[in-house]
């Protein structure tokens, strides 16, 4: 009896060992030592962070992608630097005259009736002046900004055919304001050439803006082959429609724009109290973020007192 059960005891023990021995040929675990697991890590490379979207909630500064002109932004004041932003207003003021409705004629395409105004929505860091014409054979729309880490003003270019160019450039012929005619109103003056910054297909595009007067400017389109000179592909003598308002002067009293400080044309209402805006582009600005803009305003009219 007790050699029966001692055969059944070590029998069950061999039935036991031989399914353990099949179990781990067929699953046999991996228990990564400090080295292994090391290495894993190195192999596997980390996921990407995703971007706080709400500073808010993450106890840190939100981040943004670069905001390319002409496409909307919903960055906030926080976002913005405000030395950075006054740079690029300041470098763009000498242009206010541009602001408004021409009439261009060319000596080669088709009459021109671009407009220009002021963009402050796209890229609040980053104003710019937009052309827009529905007629130019060559530029059907352009944003002109200023980039203040490579001091060059830059024109991003969409042709009709939607193509884009992007040119950089600086002053030719500086900035004056010199007695026209009328001895009591300066007339501006200066010459704006921007070239573009990587050439396609062995051409390169160059933009020249010249302000002749205060309701008179001259857009030349250039273009060159390879290493070959510029040729010129056509000049448009650019008149204003209608009554000057984006003059030269410096002062403009009550009727100081709000945003842009140049001459105001029309009124803007927040809170029962009016403010003067100088093109649509200010306005729409004005009414997206009325509180900014007059905080801006009354901190300029305190530090002008001083």
């Amino acid at each position: 009896m007790f050699a029966l059960q001692r055969r059944r005891f070590w029998g069950g023990c061999a039935a036991v060992a031989w399914l353990a021995v099949s179990g781990c040929q067929s699953q046999t675990p991996t228990v990564p030592t400090a080295s292994t697991a090391s290495a894993t890590t190195a192999e596997v490379p980390a996921e990407p962070k995703e971007e706080a979207e709400d500073s808010s909630t993450t106890g840190t500064k939100r981040k943004f992608k670069p905001v390319k002109l002409g496409e909307a932004s919903r960055s906030t004041e926080a976002d913005i630097d405000p030395a950075s932003a006054e740079t690029v207003l300041s470098a763009m003021q000498p242009l206010q005259i541009l602001l408004g409705k021409w009439n261009g004629t060319p000596r080669k395409s088709t009459v021109d009736e671009p407009q220009w105004v002021w963009d402050f929505q796209s890229d609040r860091a980053q104003p710019a002046l937009v052309f827009k014409s529905a007629k130019n054979v060559f530029v059907r729309e352009g944003h002109l900004t200023f980039l203040p880490a490579e001091q060059k003003y830059q024109f991003a270019w969409t042709t009709p055919e939607g193509e884009k160019r992007l040119l950089k450039g600086t002053f030719t012929k500086p900035v004056q304001d010199v007695a026209g005619d009328d001895s009591k109103k300066l007339q501006r003056t200066y010459k704006l050439t921007l070239a573009e910054a990587e050439p396609k297909e062995g051409e390169q595009w160059q933009l020249g803006i010249e302000q002749i007067e205060n309701n008179r400017y001259v857009l030349e389109i250039d273009r060159r082959r390879g290493k070959g000179p510029y040729q010129r592909i056509d000049t448009f003598n650019t008149l204003r429609e209608g009554t000057s308002f984006a003059i030269s002067d410096t002062d403009y009293g009550e009727q100081t724009c709000i945003i842009s400080q140049g001459k105001g044309t029309s009124t803007v209402s927040y809170k029962g109290k009016s403010y003067y805006v100088c093109c649509t582009g200010c306005k729409a600005a004005f009414e997206e973020d009325p509180e900014r803009w007059i905080a801006k305003w009354e901190a300029r009219l305190k530090a002008m007192k001083k």
